[in-house]
């Protein structure tokens, strides 16, 4: 598909919109929709467009700098491998209270960071072609509704620090759509969902690039991908490319009364030096189709549900649940899976999983290498 960017008056974009349509959870979600296409000039501009209560649709077409001030705070060292371990802020006493013994230091770290963009509902935040997003800060989303992000790059917020500042953060929300995007070099998470519910929502098509020389593992490797522990939770993740991680690939759940549907296929893992998919207490996720290549624990054995098929017998299973089989995940130089969870597949039967279009595992490598990120779409 080709759009036409002309340029109508200094700030006014022709036909611009998201491109292709949100799927899976997300299906009908527009974001700004046919709101006239605007790019911002300042900081200040697109932090009013993306707050503010009216429907927009918001170009960017450069890299928008929020690093903020030199702070210094109190923190900590609660790691003690080699090399680079990243060092943690002490937010909300977290120092205190989950590292009580670790060495305690002064960081220096970008206020940015700790002070993510508000984004409203009904907007659509698109960047234009391979070097737009921003850099210094995240995006927050509470309670919003109907929320486009694609093709943009969030990256540099505080890598050296936990507590730094997540990507994009997601307290409660629904009709989100995440896609075509390109995130690294972050603090903290690369996407977070607090504990409201978010729903009807698709993490698609995105480079989670975890290749960092400041690591809560010591390896080079960003454990802090994706969490989440929203109460109701209910999200695709498809067609992403994580690569050189090491945890929370996602982690599902862990909130005793809480619970998530989460289906997760077509995704390519590379490099994770670690664990990808964490299955906690209330987790409900259905892992098809899905490319582990080097991945040393491609599930972790929690207490969540989860089914992730490895055999045809298994695939062909989850037709008395969903009305459809599976597809068989593929795994090259990586662990060994035992994840078949047949409540996690009565949990996700439903329309969105049933009619999902879930390719064979052994297309994905090429596909995703091909289709996710930047500049694909616009």
């Amino acid at each position: 598909m080709f759009y036409h960017f002309a340029l109508l008056a200094p700030l006014l974009i022709r036909q611009a919109t998201a491109v292709g349509t949100a799927f899976g959870y997300a299906t009908g979600t527009t974001g700004g929709g046919s709101a006239t296409a605007a790019t911002p000039t300042s900081n200040a501009q697109l932090v009013s467009w993306l707050g503010d209560s009216t429907a927009r649709v918001i170009v960017l077409t450069t890299m928008f700098d929020f690093t903020g001030t030199a702070t210094s705070a109190a923190g900590c060292e609660p790691w003690t491998c080699s090399p680079n371990p990243q060092l943690a802020i002490d937010k909300d006493d977290w120092c205190e209270n989950y590292e009580p013994s670790a060495t305690k230091t002064t960081i220096t770290y970008n206020s940015g960071g700790m002070a993510p963009i508000t984004v409203g509902s009904n907007k659509t935040l698109l960047g234009k072609g391979s070097s737009a997003g921003i850099t210094g800060t995240g995006l927050y989303l509470s309670g919003v509704e109907n929320v486009i992000i694609q093709n943009i790059r969030i990256t540099n917020i505080n890598p050296e620090f936990v507590w730094g500042g997540d990507a994009i953060g997601i307290d409660g929300g629904q009709y989100i759509w995440i896609d075509h995007n390109y995130i690294d070099h972050i603090g903290r998470q690369f996407i977070a969902t607090g504990y409201g519910a978010v729903t009807h929502t698709t993490i698609s098509n995105n480079v989670f690039n975890g290749q960092s020389t400041y690591s809560a593992t010591c390896n080079g490797c960003q454990y802090w991908v994706l969490i989440l522990t929203g109460d109701g939770d209910q999200i695709t993740l498809a067609l992403n490319y994580f690569y050189y991680t090491s945890g929370r690939g996602p982690h599902v759940g862990g909130t005793s009364g809480y619970t998530q549907k989460i289906h997760i296929y077509n995704n390519y893992y590379v490099t994770v030096l670690g664990h990808a998919i964490d299955p906690e207490v209330g987790a409900n996720v259905l892992a098809e189709g899905n490319y582990f290549n080097v991945v040393t624990t491609p599930v972790l054995a929690g207490v969540g549900a989860a089914y992730v098929p490895t055999t045809s017998a298994q695939a062909s299973a989850c037709s008395s649940y969903i009305g459809r089989a599976c597809q068989v995940n593929a795994f090259l130089n990586s662990g060994t899976v035992s994840a078949a969870s047949t409540s996690a597949l009565q949990a996700l039967d439903d329309s969105y999983v049933l009619g999902a279009s879930v390719m064979a595992a052994s297309a994905v490598g090429a596909y995703v290498q091909a289709n996710a990120g930047l500049g694909i779409v616009n």
